[in-house]
Protein backbone atom coordinates (compact mmCIF):
# COMPACT_ATOMS: atom_id res chain seq x y z
CA UNK A 1 0.00 0.00 0.00
CA UNK A 2 1.28 3.27 -1.04
CA UNK A 3 2.19 6.09 2.15
CA UNK A 4 -0.50 8.11 0.84
CA UNK A 5 -3.84 8.09 -1.33
CA UNK A 6 -5.78 10.96 -2.45
CA UNK A 7 -9.15 11.02 -3.96
CA UNK A 8 -11.02 13.33 -5.42
CA UNK A 9 -14.42 13.53 -4.84
CA UNK A 10 -16.43 16.13 -5.86
CA UNK A 11 -15.36 19.89 -7.58
CA UNK A 12 -17.55 22.93 -6.43
CA UNK A 13 -19.57 24.25 -9.67
CA UNK A 14 -18.95 27.62 -8.66
CA UNK A 15 -15.75 27.84 -7.22
CA UNK A 16 -12.25 26.11 -7.84
CA UNK A 17 -13.42 24.56 -4.13
CA UNK A 18 -12.85 20.39 -3.78
CA UNK A 19 -13.61 17.91 -1.69
CA UNK A 20 -11.31 15.18 -0.93
CA UNK A 21 -10.16 11.78 1.01
CA UNK A 22 -6.56 11.76 2.15
CA UNK A 23 -5.19 7.83 3.22
CA UNK A 24 -2.13 8.14 5.53
CA UNK A 25 -0.87 5.12 6.75
CA UNK A 26 -2.39 5.85 10.45
CA UNK A 27 -6.18 6.66 8.78
CA UNK A 28 -8.40 8.84 6.40
CA UNK A 29 -8.97 12.43 6.32
CA UNK A 30 -11.46 14.29 4.75
CA UNK A 31 -10.53 17.24 2.73
CA UNK A 32 -10.30 20.39 2.77
CA UNK A 33 -9.27 20.15 6.82
CA UNK A 34 -7.53 22.35 8.99
CA UNK A 35 -4.49 20.93 10.82
CA UNK A 36 -3.86 21.82 14.54
CA UNK A 37 -0.70 22.69 15.65
CA UNK A 38 1.00 20.55 18.07
CA UNK A 39 4.61 22.52 17.65
CA UNK A 40 6.50 20.26 20.51
CA UNK A 41 4.40 16.88 19.99
CA UNK A 42 1.42 18.26 21.93
CA UNK A 43 -1.37 20.99 20.75
CA UNK A 44 -1.12 23.16 23.83
CA UNK A 45 -4.12 22.81 26.62
CA UNK A 46 -5.59 19.73 24.76
CA UNK A 47 -4.89 16.10 25.07
CA UNK A 48 -5.15 13.82 22.31
CA UNK A 49 -8.47 12.81 23.24
CA UNK A 50 -9.63 16.32 23.57
CA UNK A 51 -8.28 16.98 19.96
CA UNK A 52 -10.63 13.50 18.70
CA UNK A 53 -12.99 15.26 20.28
CA UNK A 54 -13.17 18.25 18.58
CA UNK A 55 -13.06 17.05 15.20
CA UNK A 56 -9.40 16.66 14.53
CA UNK A 57 -7.90 14.31 11.52
CA UNK A 58 -4.85 15.17 11.78
CA UNK A 59 -2.23 17.72 13.16
CA UNK A 60 1.33 18.59 12.91
CA UNK A 61 4.39 18.77 15.01
CA UNK A 62 7.73 21.21 14.56
CA UNK A 63 10.66 19.52 13.16
CA UNK A 64 12.90 22.04 14.39
CA UNK A 65 11.55 21.93 17.82
CA UNK A 66 11.82 18.22 18.14
CA UNK A 67 14.96 18.43 16.79
CA UNK A 68 16.33 20.72 19.37
CA UNK A 69 14.32 19.03 22.44
CA UNK A 70 13.71 16.35 23.40
CA UNK A 71 15.99 15.04 20.05
CA UNK A 72 14.58 12.82 17.16
CA UNK A 73 16.98 10.10 17.84
CA UNK A 74 15.12 10.03 21.83
CA UNK A 75 11.66 9.95 20.25
CA UNK A 76 12.79 7.37 17.33
CA UNK A 77 13.81 4.80 20.10
CA UNK A 78 10.58 5.13 22.00
CA UNK A 79 8.77 4.18 19.00
CA UNK A 80 7.83 7.42 17.26
CA UNK A 81 6.14 10.66 17.37
CA UNK A 82 2.76 8.52 17.63
CA UNK A 83 3.63 6.60 20.24
CA UNK A 84 5.57 9.23 22.31
CA UNK A 85 2.64 11.81 22.12
CA UNK A 86 -0.34 8.91 22.45
CA UNK A 87 -1.69 10.15 18.86
CA UNK A 88 -2.96 7.21 16.43
CA UNK A 89 -3.75 9.25 14.14
CA UNK A 90 -2.10 10.95 11.27
CA UNK A 91 0.41 13.66 11.86
CA UNK A 92 2.44 15.81 9.34
CA UNK A 93 5.92 17.44 10.63
CA UNK A 94 7.41 20.55 8.35
CA UNK A 95 10.91 20.82 7.77
CA UNK A 96 12.20 23.15 10.07
CA UNK A 97 12.50 25.29 6.85
CA UNK A 98 10.46 28.60 8.32
CA UNK A 99 11.41 28.06 11.82
CA UNK A 100 15.04 28.47 10.83
CA UNK A 101 14.26 31.39 8.44
CA UNK A 102 12.73 33.13 11.50
CA UNK A 103 15.72 32.82 13.44
CA UNK A 104 17.22 35.81 10.94
CA UNK A 105 20.43 36.68 12.21
CA UNK A 106 20.69 33.74 14.00
CA UNK A 107 20.99 31.65 10.85
CA UNK A 108 23.45 31.39 8.17
CA UNK A 109 22.28 29.79 4.73
CA UNK A 110 24.41 28.14 2.58
CA UNK A 111 23.97 25.44 -0.47
CA UNK A 112 24.81 22.97 2.06
CA UNK A 113 22.25 23.92 4.23
CA UNK A 114 22.08 26.35 7.37
CA UNK A 115 23.83 26.42 10.00
CA UNK A 116 22.34 28.18 13.05
CA UNK A 117 21.70 28.93 17.17
CA UNK A 118 19.37 27.49 19.01
CA UNK A 119 16.71 30.21 20.01
CA UNK A 120 16.93 27.66 23.42
CA UNK A 121 20.34 27.97 24.48
CA UNK A 122 22.54 29.86 21.75
CA UNK A 123 23.78 26.45 20.68
CA UNK A 124 25.25 25.80 17.22
CA UNK A 125 23.38 23.23 14.96
CA UNK A 126 22.95 22.39 11.24
CA UNK A 127 20.03 20.95 8.97
CA UNK A 128 20.79 20.18 5.37
CA UNK A 129 18.17 18.79 3.35
CA UNK A 130 19.45 15.38 4.30
CA UNK A 131 19.01 15.99 7.97
CA UNK A 132 15.87 17.54 7.75
CA UNK A 133 14.36 14.11 6.27
CA UNK A 134 16.96 12.24 8.69
CA UNK A 135 14.67 13.81 11.65
CA UNK A 136 11.56 13.54 10.08
CA UNK A 137 11.54 9.70 9.16
CA UNK A 138 12.98 8.85 12.87
CA UNK A 139 9.71 11.21 13.74
CA UNK A 140 7.68 8.76 11.62
CA UNK A 141 5.70 10.93 10.97
CA UNK A 142 2.25 10.73 7.93
CA UNK A 143 3.77 13.03 5.87
CA UNK A 144 6.93 14.70 5.89
CA UNK A 145 7.87 18.10 3.94
CA UNK A 146 11.29 19.06 1.79
CA UNK A 147 13.50 21.12 3.08
CA UNK A 148 12.88 24.44 1.91
CA UNK A 149 14.28 28.25 1.98
CA UNK A 150 11.34 30.77 2.74
CA UNK A 151 12.04 34.23 1.72
CA UNK A 152 10.90 37.45 3.52
CA UNK A 153 8.52 39.73 2.21
CA UNK A 154 9.36 42.11 1.24
CA UNK A 155 12.30 40.82 -0.65
CA UNK A 156 14.15 41.46 -4.30
CA UNK A 157 13.24 39.78 -7.80
CA UNK A 158 16.88 38.81 -7.85
CA UNK A 159 16.75 37.24 -4.56
CA UNK A 160 13.42 35.44 -4.80
CA UNK A 161 14.56 33.98 -7.70
CA UNK A 162 17.92 32.37 -6.31
CA UNK A 163 15.92 31.52 -3.35
CA UNK A 164 13.43 29.52 -5.31
CA UNK A 165 15.95 27.87 -7.10
CA UNK A 166 17.92 26.79 -4.21
CA UNK A 167 14.86 25.22 -2.42
CA UNK A 168 14.34 23.09 -5.53
CA UNK A 169 17.74 21.51 -5.22
CA UNK A 170 16.89 20.85 -2.00
CA UNK A 171 14.29 19.77 -2.96
CA UNK A 172 15.79 17.00 -5.17
CA UNK A 173 18.21 15.93 -2.16
CA UNK A 174 15.22 15.59 -0.08
CA UNK A 175 13.62 12.72 -2.34
CA UNK A 176 17.02 11.19 -2.42
CA UNK A 177 17.49 10.98 1.27
CA UNK A 178 13.59 9.88 1.86
CA UNK A 179 13.36 6.19 1.88
CA UNK A 180 10.88 5.61 4.47
CA UNK A 181 8.31 3.49 2.51
CA UNK A 182 5.26 4.31 5.27
CA UNK A 183 6.21 7.95 4.79
CA UNK A 184 4.87 10.54 2.29
CA UNK A 185 7.02 13.39 0.71
CA UNK A 186 5.65 16.81 -0.28
CA UNK A 187 7.29 19.70 -1.83
CA UNK A 188 6.80 23.21 -1.22
CA UNK A 189 6.46 25.61 -3.52
CA UNK A 190 7.99 29.16 -3.19
CA UNK A 191 8.66 32.59 -5.51
CA UNK A 192 7.29 35.24 -2.81
CA UNK A 193 4.77 37.59 -4.10
CA UNK A 194 5.78 37.04 -8.11
CA UNK A 195 3.27 34.78 -10.11
CA UNK A 196 5.71 33.48 -12.47
CA UNK A 197 8.53 32.76 -10.17
CA UNK A 198 5.62 30.37 -8.40
CA UNK A 199 4.70 28.91 -11.70
CA UNK A 200 8.37 28.04 -12.57
CA UNK A 201 8.87 26.69 -8.96
CA UNK A 202 5.93 24.39 -9.56
CA UNK A 203 7.16 23.56 -12.62
CA UNK A 204 10.20 22.47 -11.31
CA UNK A 205 8.93 20.75 -8.48
CA UNK A 206 6.13 18.35 -10.55
CA UNK A 207 8.77 17.42 -12.84
CA UNK A 208 11.02 15.85 -9.37
CA UNK A 209 7.22 14.11 -8.53
CA UNK A 210 5.83 14.42 -4.97
CA UNK A 211 2.88 12.50 -2.73
CA UNK A 212 1.91 16.37 -2.48
CA UNK A 213 2.35 19.64 -2.80
CA UNK A 214 2.68 23.28 -0.45
CA UNK A 215 2.35 26.32 -1.00
CA UNK A 216 5.38 28.37 1.09
CA UNK A 217 6.00 31.76 1.87
CA UNK A 218 2.86 33.09 2.77
CA UNK A 219 1.86 35.03 5.45
CA UNK A 220 5.57 36.36 6.34
CA UNK A 221 4.21 40.04 6.38
CA UNK A 222 2.59 41.06 3.02
CA UNK A 223 -0.87 42.46 3.26
CA UNK A 224 -3.91 40.31 3.74
CA UNK A 225 -5.25 40.76 -0.02
CA UNK A 226 -1.39 40.27 -2.09
CA UNK A 227 -1.99 36.65 0.37
CA UNK A 228 -5.61 36.07 -0.59
CA UNK A 229 -4.47 37.10 -4.83
CA UNK A 230 -1.18 34.84 -4.64
CA UNK A 231 -3.56 31.49 -3.48
CA UNK A 232 -6.03 32.40 -6.78
CA UNK A 233 -2.28 32.88 -8.90
CA UNK A 234 -0.79 29.42 -7.87
CA UNK A 235 -4.90 27.41 -7.92
CA UNK A 236 -4.11 26.13 -11.01
CA UNK A 237 -0.40 25.53 -10.97
CA UNK A 238 -0.57 22.17 -9.06
CA UNK A 239 -1.47 18.71 -10.16
CA UNK A 240 -5.56 18.24 -9.70
CA UNK A 241 -4.72 14.79 -8.62
CA UNK A 242 -2.45 15.66 -6.08
CA UNK A 243 -3.31 17.16 -2.18
CA UNK A 244 -2.15 20.79 -2.05
CA UNK A 245 -1.46 22.73 1.08
CA UNK A 246 -1.35 26.31 2.06
CA UNK A 247 1.71 26.16 4.92
CA UNK A 248 1.09 28.83 7.77
CA UNK A 249 -1.99 30.13 6.99
CA UNK A 250 -5.11 30.55 9.54
CA UNK A 251 -7.46 33.22 9.92
CA UNK A 252 -10.89 32.04 9.03
CA UNK A 253 -11.16 33.86 6.09
CA UNK A 254 -7.79 33.05 4.57
CA UNK A 255 -9.47 29.33 4.98
CA UNK A 256 -12.24 30.53 2.80
CA UNK A 257 -10.06 31.71 0.55
CA UNK A 258 -7.91 28.89 0.47
CA UNK A 259 -11.21 26.08 0.11
CA UNK A 260 -12.44 28.58 -2.85
CA UNK A 261 -8.85 28.91 -4.80
CA UNK A 262 -8.66 24.78 -4.27
CA UNK A 263 -6.90 23.89 -2.15
CA UNK A 264 -7.01 20.76 0.47
CA UNK A 265 -4.84 21.60 3.67
CA UNK A 266 -4.08 24.37 6.00
CA UNK A 267 -2.52 24.90 9.20
CA UNK A 268 -1.63 27.42 11.68
CA UNK A 269 -1.07 28.66 15.44
CA UNK A 270 -3.90 30.99 15.44
CA UNK A 271 -6.79 29.72 16.94
CA UNK A 272 -4.39 28.12 19.87
CA UNK A 273 -2.59 31.10 20.49
CA UNK A 274 -5.12 33.28 19.90
CA UNK A 275 -6.79 31.37 22.99
CA UNK A 276 -4.15 31.77 25.23
CA UNK A 277 -4.29 35.35 25.00
CA UNK A 278 -8.27 35.97 25.45
CA UNK A 279 -9.20 36.58 21.23
CA UNK A 280 -12.22 34.04 20.20
CA UNK A 281 -13.85 33.04 17.12
CA UNK A 282 -17.27 33.52 16.49
CA UNK A 283 -19.65 33.22 13.27
CA UNK A 284 -19.90 36.88 13.48
CA UNK A 285 -16.36 37.51 14.22
CA UNK A 286 -13.80 37.32 16.80
CA UNK A 287 -14.26 38.77 20.71
CA UNK A 288 -11.78 39.63 23.07
CA UNK A 289 -12.92 38.20 26.35
CA UNK A 290 -10.82 40.30 28.39
CA UNK A 291 -13.62 42.67 27.81
CA UNK A 292 -15.91 44.63 30.37
CA UNK A 293 -18.65 43.92 28.40
CA UNK A 294 -18.56 40.40 29.17
CA UNK A 295 -18.79 40.58 32.72
CA UNK A 296 -22.06 39.70 33.54
CA UNK A 297 -23.05 38.51 29.99
CA UNK A 298 -24.41 34.86 30.72
CA UNK A 299 -24.64 34.07 27.44
CA UNK A 300 -22.18 31.57 25.31
CA UNK A 301 -19.00 32.65 23.33
CA UNK A 302 -20.96 31.88 20.00
CA UNK A 303 -24.92 31.03 20.27
CA UNK A 304 -24.38 29.31 17.37
CA UNK A 305 -21.74 26.87 18.69
CA UNK A 306 -22.19 23.43 19.66
CA UNK A 307 -19.21 22.76 21.50
CA UNK A 308 -18.42 21.58 25.22
CA UNK A 309 -17.91 25.50 26.39
CA UNK A 310 -20.20 26.92 24.62
CA UNK A 311 -23.19 24.41 25.92
CA UNK A 312 -21.39 24.67 29.35
CA UNK A 313 -19.59 28.09 30.14
CA UNK A 314 -20.41 31.90 29.87
CA UNK A 315 -18.32 34.52 28.82
CA UNK A 316 -18.50 36.02 32.03
CA UNK A 317 -17.08 33.04 33.51
CA UNK A 318 -14.76 32.80 30.74
CA UNK A 319 -13.43 35.98 31.45
CA UNK A 320 -13.01 35.79 35.01
CA UNK A 321 -10.90 32.54 34.26
CA UNK A 322 -8.78 34.29 31.91
CA UNK A 323 -8.24 38.04 34.29
CA UNK A 324 -7.56 35.35 37.05
CA UNK A 325 -4.45 34.01 35.35
CA UNK A 326 -6.18 30.20 35.66
CA UNK A 327 -5.29 27.47 33.09
CA UNK A 328 -8.95 26.61 32.33
CA UNK A 329 -8.96 29.55 30.45
CA UNK A 330 -6.49 28.54 28.34
CA UNK A 331 -8.09 25.10 28.30
CA UNK A 332 -11.91 26.02 27.20
CA UNK A 333 -10.48 29.21 25.00
CA UNK A 334 -8.58 26.32 23.12
CA UNK A 335 -11.21 23.65 22.98
CA UNK A 336 -13.77 25.87 21.46
CA UNK A 337 -11.72 27.59 19.03
CA UNK A 338 -10.35 24.46 17.72
CA UNK A 339 -13.69 23.30 17.43
CA UNK A 340 -14.88 26.76 15.95
CA UNK A 341 -12.17 26.04 13.16
CA UNK A 342 -12.61 22.13 12.50
CA UNK A 343 -16.21 22.70 12.43
CA UNK A 344 -15.72 25.51 9.57
CA UNK A 345 -14.49 23.19 7.64
CA UNK A 346 -16.77 20.35 8.05
CA UNK A 347 -19.38 22.90 7.13
CA UNK A 348 -17.51 23.85 4.25
CA UNK A 349 -16.96 19.93 3.35
CA UNK A 350 -20.28 19.61 3.61
CA UNK A 351 -21.32 22.58 1.64
CA UNK A 352 -19.17 21.47 -1.48
CA UNK A 353 -20.84 18.07 -1.25
CA UNK A 354 -23.57 19.98 -1.98
CA UNK A 355 -22.29 21.80 -4.96
CA UNK A 356 -22.67 25.12 -3.16
CA UNK A 357 -19.42 26.15 -1.86
CA UNK A 358 -19.83 30.07 -3.52
CA UNK A 359 -23.10 30.52 -1.42
CA UNK A 360 -21.96 29.34 1.65
CA UNK A 361 -18.51 31.55 1.34
CA UNK A 362 -21.05 34.37 0.60
CA UNK A 363 -23.04 33.45 3.45
CA UNK A 364 -19.32 33.40 5.80
CA UNK A 365 -18.78 36.97 4.81
CA UNK A 366 -22.33 38.22 5.35
CA UNK A 367 -22.34 36.83 8.98
CA UNK A 368 -19.60 39.16 9.48
CA UNK A 369 -20.27 42.27 7.44
CA UNK A 370 -17.44 41.68 5.31
CA UNK A 371 -16.98 40.90 1.77
CA UNK A 372 -13.93 39.08 0.03
CA UNK A 373 -11.04 41.04 -0.20
CA UNK A 374 -10.39 39.50 -4.07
Amino acid sequence: MPALKFELIQKDPGSAARLGSLTTTHGRIDTPIFMPVGTQATVKAMTPEELVEVGSQIILANTYHLYLRPGHELIGRLGGLHRFMHWDRPILTDSGGFQVFSLGELRKISEEGVKFRSHIDGSTHFISPEVSIAIQEALGSDIAMVFDECPPYPAEYSYVKKSLELTTRWAVRCKEAHKREDQALFGIVQGGMHPELRRESARQLTGIGFDGYALGGLSVGEEKRLMHEMMQECSDILPEESPRYIMGIGAPEDLIEGINAGFDMFDCVMPTRNARNGALFTGTGRINIKSAVFAEDQGPIDPECSCYVCKNYSRAYLRHLYRSQEILASRLNTWHNLHFYLELMAKARAAIGRGEFAFFRKEFYAKRGETPLV
